[in-house]
């Protein structure tokens, strides 16, 4: 199978269902036929992405990708993973474990290669980091087509409904699209749940707090994780700022004294209970309402980021903030 990111002109649709069964003797095998659907093409954060048939030797670059693969049982199509951020899911653990890790933190260009990938799913932004010789360009020359998780490039904020088309679009790159519907509706009905519980709570003020010391690396309300808050019963303090992620000053935070903190927990950043003991330390955080009334809230890095689990996150930290409801 060909994958590779160019436009299927008119010309060479006509070869491929131009040949009949007349083929003489000797001459060059027709070219396999195409899946129905396909040639599908998709555009994706500024890339105009054509898949000629469906991935068999697909890579999921950080986990959001992986996991959104495994949810549509997409496992036997792929060849390797890259910079698990949280251990999987349980749900997809046996899965997970059947694909090989090509690397725990981030891979090199060569190191990918080596696998002869199709398909290049990434979550974040870096996954085609230019510096690091992995630009979309690179994977182009070498005949690999990329897609980058769109909650990197958007425009706007990123709501629910961008994870279930996510999913669709997913699925309909992979010639699977009878697969979205029962998963998307699935998440819809976590959501629906979770939302029931909290209805007519009086919102807590969240901050989230993803990492650092001399300043907080912390949620904006660009990515998913502000709707996660706003659908649990809460409001994010730095909703007002238009990116997925920003550093805010601790002045900033005290400024704006959040009923709850957020704490997102992943590889690579210390634990929540350091992160906790932290914030604790922190005497100029002492009156803050969060700091002073002990009141944490945990979630995974992944469930915070566009991808399946958002939607189950919504329950699982409207059940901390407000427990009365659950």
């Amino acid at each position: 199978m060909t994958v590779r990111r160019l436009l299927i002109t008119v010309t060479m649709a006509g070869l491929l269902t131009g040949c009949g069964s007349d083929t003489p003797a000797g001459a060059p095998p027709t070219a396999a036929p195409l899946a129905v659907g396909f040639p599908l093409t998709v555009e994706n954060c500024g890339e105009t992405v054509t898949v000629e048939q469906p991935p068999t030797r697909a890579v999921g670059y950080y986990q959001q990708s992986t996991e959104m693969m495994l949810a549509l049982g997409l496992q036997d199509s792929m060849v390797g993973t890259v910079y698990p951020d949280n251990p999987p899911l349980p749900r997809y653990a046996a899965a997970y474990a059947a694909v090989p890790e090509i690397s725990d933190k981030d891979a090199s260009f060569e190191q990918l290669i080596a696998v002869d990938p199709d398909f290049v799913y990434g979550g974040y932004q870096s996954t085609f980091d230019d510096a690091a010789g992995r630009s979309r360009t690179a994977f182009a020359d070498a005949g690999v087509t990329t897609y980058l998780n769109p909650e990197y490039c958007a425009t706007g904020p990123i709501t629910m409904d961008d994870v279930y088309a996510e999913v669709d679009r997913i699925a309909g790159i992979f010639g699977v699209p009878e697969r979205a519907a029962a998963l998307t509706s699935e998440m819809q009905a976590s959501v629906a749940a979770a939302r029931a519980g909290v209805e007519d709570v009086a919102p807590l003020t969240a901050f989230v707090y993803d990492s650092g010391q001399d300043s907080a690396f912390t949620a904006g309300g660009q990515g998913i994780g502000n709707r996660i808050l706003e659908l649990a019963g809460a409001t994010n303090i730095f909703a007002d700022l238009g990116d997925t992620f920003a550093d805010v000053s601790w002045e900033q935070v005290i400024e704006r004294n959040p009923d709850v903190i957020v704490i997102y927990d992943y590889f690579g950043t210390p634990s929540v209970e350091e992160k906790k003991a932290f914030l604790k330390s922190r005497p100029d955080l002492a009156g803050v309402p969060a700091v002073r009334d002990n009141r944490f809230a945990v979630l995974t890095l992944q469930d915070a980021v566009l991808g399946v689990r958002a939607p189950y996150a919504v329950g699982r930290l409207a059940a901390q903030l407000h427990p009365d409801r659950f």
